[in-house]
């Protein structure tokens, strides 16, 4: 069975050893990816040193599993990230919200209404049910935001 990757924190920059971590590469792996993707450029400070962002670890992962887990070749990866990128450039001039990989919730059926009760964070367990109390947490904030009418 496959070890499961640990979820991304919430900061803006990451070492290249926390990338590591993160996405299951050894440090050299992501240097050398570096060369072969060449949408992979994380920013360079003193030293040489990198600091990748959440859309460039989102990318390693996918490379990582065209590569480990669907057996892609570097150059049917390159061929395949090219793609996916080119779509995800065309969804985004058509007006379409990318959420890499979150599930688009139709706001239609769901409307919070006063004294409604959110529930607590720490109860929370499942995907679903976190998507769920975020949305409402939302909605509200919404409700709080919007003028009376």
């Amino acid at each position: 069975m496959e070890k499961a990757l640990p979820p991304i924190p919430a900061k803006r920059y990451f070492t290249i050893g926390e990338v590591g971590d993160l996405c299951g590469v050894k440090p050299h792996v992501l240097r050398y990816w570096e060369q072969e993707f060449t949408q992979l450029r994380p920013m360079k400070r003193r030293g040489n040193r990198r600091y990748y962002q959440h859309h460039e670890v989102l990318m390693i992962r996918r490379i990582r599993d065209l590569l480990y887990d669907q057996g892609f070749t570097i150059s049917g990866a390159r061929n395949k990230m090219q793609e996916i990128l080119q779509l995800e450039r065309e969804k985004r001039r058509n007006g379409e919200v990318l959420l890499d990989g979150v599930e688009v919730i139709d706001t239609a059926d769901f409307e919070l209404n006063e004294g409604d009760q959110v529930q607590p964070a720490a109860s929370v367990n499942s995907i679903s049910d976190r998507l769920l109390y975020l949305r409402r947490e939302l909605f509200e904030i919404r409700n709080l935001l919007s003028p009376a009418h």
